[in-house]
């Protein structure tokens, strides 16, 4: 019995040495990850750090403007356990903007990520860990195994808002393209604040309304009921807003700004 039981131990050992304590563990493991960031806040996200409570760590990033960062990988990583931390860098390039000599100011933050246990497959290129960085600062994770995946498409946006209203939006030129497009997707990332919006229609109809109608369009009691209508239906909040009578869009327009309310 003892040389069995010694023979038993020993195939352990073996089994613990070939595997590695992660062969033991109930924490999933993750190797040959690809990191990929998808950056829908306001700032330029200049780099990211991801780490894990096993010291493994893998980073990205690279100057990705508002909207961008789909199709862009860093590689290769391991990453263990279900509880994360994100350090993160951004900067407002329309401040860095105005004067180039100056040190960037930069933006830095730490956001705790939670993954759920995932089977993940394929290699190299294709175990892909997609971070989504919201307009509000918190950060969703996803695996995937493409390029894409981006769920903000401000591109687009502000693409339909320059070609509809032209020098509406920007008279005397005051800003230049990379300024308007900038002020575009700071606009549609408070309409996913304030309203959860994602949909390109929806936002741009919010964007045009905050931009031509009146900035607190939204306090107009029949768009507060149109919010209200429409939350969770993607595209109806667009609709809704281009069939609104002239009368209510004039009640609009009259309304107070911000500024002077108080006054």
């Amino acid at each position: 019995m003892k040389k069995i039981g010694v023979a038993l131990f020993s195939a352990v050992a073996v089994i613990v040495a070939l595997v590695g304590c992660d062969g033991l563990s109930s924490e999933p493991t993750y190797t040959g990850l690809s990191l990929e960031a998808f950056n829908y806040t306001p700032y330029n996200l200049d780099r990211f750090v991801i780490k894990d409570k096993y010291g493994n760590k893998g980073s990205g990033g690279g100057d990705l403007p508002p909207g961008s960062g789909e199709g862009r990988l860093s590689c290769c990583y391991e990453l263990k356990g279900t509880e994360f931390e994100v350090e993160w860098e951004a900067y407002d390039a329309d401040i860095a903007s105005r004067d180039l000599y100056a040190p960037i100011k930069k933006i830095r933050s730490t956001t705790k990520v939670n993954i759920s246990p995932t089977k993940i497959e394929g290699g190299s290129g294709t175990r892909i860990l997609g971070l989504h960085f919201y307009p509000d600062g918190h950060i969703e994770p996803e695996f995937r195994s493409d390029l894409g995946g981006s769920r903000f498409n401000y591109g687009a946006i502000n693409y339909q808002i320059v070609t509809k209203y032209g020098q509406r939006i920007n008279p005397g030129e005051q800003l230049n393209s990379a300024e308007v497009f900038r002020r575009t997707a700071r606009l549609a990332g408070q309409g996913w604040i304030k309203y959860r919006l994602t949909d390109d229609a929806d936002l741009e109809q919010y964007v045009y309304f905050t931009l031509l109608v009146s900035k607190n369009f939204d306090g107009h009691p029949q768009v507060k009921k149109i919010l209200e209508d429409t939350k969770g239906k993607p595209g109806a909040f667009a609709v809704a807003m281009k069939n609104l009578p002239p009368r209510v869009i004039a009640e609009i327009k009259a309304m107070p700004s911000s500024d002077s309310k108080g006054k």
